[in-house]
Formats: C-alpha cells, structure tokens, sequence
C-alpha cells in the first residue's frame, strides 16, 4: 500500500475540489450573516498559509486565535495547518491570568483575534509576548492601532501558495484542559490523530455527518477543536452555519429556522435553556424536524432528552475529553432495543454508550480491572490513536498514564457485559458517608426530571458523625416553586433513605466553567461550613 500521509491539507484540497459550491454561513456581531462557499474558503486557507508563511512561522510555531465561532476561524483551522504551524484556540471565557499562562506555556508566536474581543487582549497584553496581532473586523474598514488587520494582511497574499510536506506525525491542534486542578495542560493533536477522529466521527453509528447535511456548530471553537466539528465537515462537505458569538437559545432557534439546520452540538446547558424556551412558545419557530443534537461536556439528564424529543431535536450523548480528541464512546440505541419499552430505551440514552472504533476502554480498581456486570464502579482508562499519550511540556503529570500505556480519565463509571458504560462521577465528586459511596451523578440527574427543577448539583459537604454527606444546589425553573420535603420524597421513589440529600438549597443560578460543565469546586468552597439542619442528621 502507498505510504499516503493523513493530513488536514488533504482535507483541505478535497473540500476546495469538489465542494467548493457548498455554502458557508456566518453571522457576524452585528448579526448580519455573511454567505460565502468552501470555494472561497479554500483560497483564503490558502492565502493564510503564504502569510503565515512570509512571515517566517517554522514548522511546529503555534498560531493562538482569540475568536468566536465564524468563518475566519474556520480558515484558521486549516490555514495555520497548511503551513505547517499549530492552530491554537485560546478559551475566551478563562481569567485573564490563565489566558497569559497558556500563552506563555505554548509559546505562541502569532495571534489572530476578533476586534470585539481586543478588551479581553488588552488585559493580558503586558503578560504575554507575541510577535505579530491580526484583527478580524469582521467587514468593517480597517481602524488605525498598534495591531495589524487581518483583511489586509491577506491581500498581501499572491494565491499561488506551496504547501510544505507534512508528517501525519506533526502536530496540528493545540488545546488546553480546564485547569479545574492545577494549571490548564496542553494536549498537542497530531494530524493524524485528527484525520483518524474525523472518518470516525462521520460514520453512520456516531454523528452520520454527511454533505446532505447542514451543520450549525454551537459548541465553542475553542473547546477542543469544536469537538472536530470543523475538520469533519470540511472532509464530507456539508453545510456549515457558525453562530458567531450569539449562542443564547433564541439566536440558534432562528439559525435553525433560516438554514435548516439537520445536525448541531453543544454542552447541556446550551439546551436546557433551550427547551424551557420552546416548551414556553416552540411555535414561534418552524424548526426542521428530526435535527440531531451531539451534547457532551456533562451528561444529559433524561428530562432534558424526553424534553427535546417532544420538539424534534433528537440527542445523541457522546463522552470524551480534550486529551481524547474528543469523541471516545457514543449512545446510539442497537437495532435489538428497538422493541424494547420507552423507558428502559431513554435509560440507554442516558449513558455514555460504547467506545468507538480503535478506542479500547477498561474499568479498574485498585483490585485490577472492574468485571463487566454494570454495578461495579471504577476509574475508565482509554487508549486508542486519537488519545494524548502526554500532556505537552509537563512531565510531571505523566502519572495519568499507566506504565502499560492508558490514559487515566479520573471519570468513575460501570461496564454493563454488552460494553456500554455509565458514568457514576468524576473520582473526586463522589461522596462517602459512612463507608458507603453515592453518586452524585445519578441524584442530579434524578432531580432535573422534577418538572419544577431547571437544574441541580450534589455536592459532599463535611458532616460531624458520616464524614460526608450530599447537599443539594437547585435551581428552579422560572416562576416554579418546591420545598426540600418534596423534593426529597420525589427522589425516595428511586434512592434508598440513606443516600438523599440531608439538605437543599436554592439558588438563582449556578456556576459553571466557561466550557458549560456544572463548576462543582466552587460549590464545594462555598459550602465547606455547611451547617446541617436537624440535629439527628
């Protein structure tokens, strides 16, 4: 067999070759949407890769963006890559400090950012060194200022660029975890690895992404690549609608309606707000039916699937990590459970599903690997060619690798004998009381199928006499009302007496990382001094 490198400047010169009439929608701050094709796309990847190039970046040089979800950003997925750099998406949303850390660590040369977003720069500027700054003004003239716009950098460009040869070894992507322990780690993606993540993501039994379809990406682009998003529907040539940074439910609703969106992605909490918005007037819009949602990040609760359901907005729950490209395992229901009653099929679809091809998956404890009976928890381990084998310049987190080669997740789940799993908690959210475990997991998903709960965390708070016991956060659904009996008498029908919360509070809101994943750390800080009610507690 030929020795053909898998690469995205293949994907690249196939999306411009035969989809270059397909349509790119793109809406910009001032909520215009600007259309152009993947024709248009491809000569401004291209125009990108013979700047970046004059401009002296070498092979491996990472490129930081600072932008929305939009067209330019998209070009940047494949522009910096053509040239041999590494994309690296910063994560807006993070504390300026951290945002100066990761710049810093990845030793990034250039940067690309929106000119909304110059306030967010401007904090960081004095702690960071960067040698060149490209303003994307979004079709507006060019300002005069100490950074260089990026329109006008690119008409510099000839258009008769010469792609450098690429290793499918070299790096392509770089992504920063959340940080939530210790500073944000670098994962550093091969190109291979994320040719490899986008023909599995674009198979029939994960996403099924095709050029039939019309893509709305609604998860961030700098959240691990758009989950490869990006990669994937340049490779089959659908559609793509970008948001820009109108991600409130109302501004996806309306995309959706316009475009016809078939297929979109986003963390639970982007459809949460979006299924109290259509259960209160879903008939403002007409939506396409059958539009299949990608949602990971956190795990769906079952209401918010039989929610959606109802409108025609069909889940898929996918689970993975920045250090697992993402995608790792899929909930897709087998042809066997087609007969099987609604309820035991959405309790499926609640779980993580099964590993994707070439993902292997173990379960162990510190007894060795967990049998595969459902019940059993312990932490999930991964490998497979779309997996970090180390955090990029950081050898000393190199304990979340085994010595035999798998990646520690910190996720605690079962394996049922078919394979699928459930995720019970991330190790360091489950609670012991008494010598007993509870997950909280499962108590806040119970919660959210309340139909006055909009949304829910369990946390550990320290108790005198169980070490330990869950305390619930609530978020109520506007203008719903409930009491702590009735809530805890709703989730006796499921849990035995000992693992209901002892307490509930409740809150207008609660917090949440800036990727959307419920921030249970601050909880646990602001409710380390709980006092318990009740003195037989």
């Amino acid at each position: 067999m030929m020795d053909y490198p898998l690469t995205l400047s293949a994907i690249l010169e196939r999306a411009g070759k035969y989809f270059g009439d397909m349509e790119i929608v793109s809406r910009r701050p001032d909520r215009s949407l600007y259309r152009y094709t993947f024709r248009d796309f491809y000569q401004r990847a291209r125009r990108l890769a013979e700047c970046l190039t004059a401009a002296g970046l070498k092979r491996g040089d990472r490129v930081a963006t600072l932008m929305w979800n939009h067209s330019a950003h998209f070009e940047a997925y494949f522009g910096i890559t053509a040239a041999g750099g590494v994309l690296h998406p910063l994560n807006l949303r993070l504390h300026p400090d951290e945002i100066a850390y990761i710049v810093n660590h990845a030793q990034d040369r250039f940067l690309i950012v929106d000119e909304v977003l110059l306030p967010v720069l401007e904090k960081i500027e004095s702690q960071i060194k960067l040698e060149r700054i490209f303003v994307v003004r979004h079709g507006q003239p060019a300002q005069p200022g100490p950074y260089e716009d990026y329109e006008q950098w690119l008409q510099q460009a000839s258009g008769h660029f010469e792609p450098p040869r690429l290793s499918e070894h070299d790096g392509a992507s770089m992504c920063f975890t959340s940080g939530t322990t210790g500073n944000p780690k670098g994962v550093l993606y091969s190109h291979r690895a994320l040719v490899l993540h986008s023909f599995m993501q674009a198979s029939a039994d994960a996403c099924a992404l095709s050029q039939r379809d019309v893509l709305l990406i609604g998860s961030s682009m700098f959240h691990v690549n758009a989950w490869g998003f990006p990669y994937t529907a340049a490779m089959v040539g659908a559609k793509l609608v970008f948001p820009g940074s109108q991600l409130d439910a109302a501004s996806l609703l309306e995309l959706m309606e316009q475009e016809h969106v078939t297929i979109t992605c986003a963390v639970p909490t982007v459809w949460l707000t979006m299924l109290a918005l259509l259960d209160e007037r879903g008939t403002h819009w007409k939506l396409p039916q059958d539009v299949r949602i990608l949602c990971g990040g956190t795990a769906p609760p079952e209401s918010l699937i039989r929610g959606l359901d109802r409108h025609g907005f069909h889940i898929i729950h996918s689970w993975g990590m920045t250090e697992t490209s993402p995608m790792a395992t899929v909930s897709r229901l087998r042809p066997s459970m087609s007969t099987w009653q609604e309820e035991k099929q959405y309790e499926v679809r609640t779980k993580q599903g099964w590993p994707l091809p070439f993902v292997d998956v173990r379960i162990t404890t510190p007894d060795g690997e967990a049998p595969c009976d459902g019940t059993t928890p312990g932490e999930i381990e991964v490998r497979g060619p779309w997996v970090a084998a180390g955090y990029y310049n950081a050898p000393a987190s190199k304990d979340r690798w085994t010595s035999d080669g798998w990646f520690r997740t910190g996720d605690v789940a079962t394996m049922d004998a078919e394979g699928c799993i459930k995720i019970v908690d991330r190790s360091k959210d489950l609670i012991k009381s008494g010598g007993e475990w509870i997950s909280s997991a499962d108590l806040e998903n119970a919660l959210m199928s309340h139909p006055s709960v909009r949304e829910a965390a369990v946390i550990a708070a320290p108790h005198v006499k169980w070490q330990e016991r869950p305390l619930a956060v609530v978020q109520l659904k506007s203008g719903a009302s409930a009491t702590p009996d009735e809530l805890r008498a709703f989730l006796g029908a499921k849990f035995a007496k000992w693992q209901l919360p002892d307490d509930f509070v409740f809150v207008s809101e609660l917090p949440h990382t800036s990727t959307g994943k419920l921030l249970k750390m601050e909880l646990r800080k602001e409710y380390a001094n709980w006092q318990w009610s009740g003195s037989d507690k």
